[in-house]
């Protein structure tokens, strides 16, 4: 620690007792602040969630999307599960494309052989919440890319970080509505 000498030591700075209700000030506005008209309109309460459709070799992946989409609208965005003609909107997607098996990092030098050290899941997914009674989206988006890295012999690590990233996506696209 170093103290100060010299021609200011023990000196107090015009304006000094102005500084920490400034500040405090501040720091309170940043607590206040907010956005206003986010977030699905209040007469979306109820959501029937349509299977996925999947153009990928994967059939796993359709139960996978649709458990975690359900429990991301329900949990994350307050809605209950009702049925496609009593639902106030709908979620529904495509999955579009699945590579599970992407090599992203590599060891190995000259002479040597070269071992991949990390993979990536990539997830193609066209996702879209209608407003059944407007007759129009409130979110929608086309050719979504989702990525996890894994460890090789993990893609099961890859998938759940990508399918985190879809979730993730969907609520925030549903919250933000501009």
């Amino acid at each position: 620690m170093r103290l100060i000498s010299g021609p200011i030591a023990g000196r107090r700075l015009p304006g000094h007792r102005l500084l920490a209700p400034l500040l405090a000030g501040v720091g309170l506005a940043g607590c206040l602040y907010g956005f206003a008209g986010g977030g699905l309109p209040p007469t979306i309460k109820t959501v029937a969630l349509l299977p996925f459709d999947n153009q990928t070799a994967e059939p796993t992946l359709t139960k996978e999307v649709s458990d975690r989409v359900r429990d991301a609208v329900e949990s994350r965005l307050g809605l209950r599960q009702a049925s496609e003609t009593q639902a106030d909107a709908l979620v529904r997607g495509t999955i579009v494309r699945y590579e599970p098996d992407l090599p992203v990092q590599y060891t190995g030098g000259e002479g040597q052989a070269v071992s991949v050290t990390r993979r990536l899941v990539q997830i193609t997914v066209s996702v879209e919440i209608m407003d059944q009674k407007q007759g129009k989206p409130l979110w929608q988006r086309s050719g979504l890319v989702l990525e996890g890295e894994y460890d090789p012999g993990q893609e099961l690590d890859g998938r759940n970080k990508a399918l985190d990233k879809l979730v993730t996506n969907i609520v925030e696209g549903a919250q933000s509505q501009w």
